[in-house]
């Protein structure tokens, strides 16, 4: 491990601490299980992951408008030249 210092705000610091008290956890094995969260969600495959996972997530919604007649709307306006 390489050893680092960052600076956190007072919330921050204080949030970590309850969660290190309440799990049993150090802070910095939170703080690194954080970042390491953050990051695989930055690559490709957290990405492609989150994704598969909101697929259709509106699919059932009867509130929203009709998107493809809202395009088909659109692509008949042509821009002004």
């Amino acid at each position: 491990m390489v050893r680092t210092q960052i600076y956190l705000t007072k919330r921050e610091h204080a949030l970590i601490r309850r969660a290190a008290t309440r799990t049993g956890r150090s802070k910095s094995e939170i703080i690194r299980a954080a970042i390491d969260q953050w990051l695989e969600q930055q690559g490709e495959e957290g990405r492609d992951r989150v994704l598969v996972e909101m697929a259709g997530i509106w699919r059932e919604r009867g509130d929203l408008p009709d998107f493809n007649a809202l395009r088909r709307d659109a692509d008949r306006i042509t821009p002004a030249e």
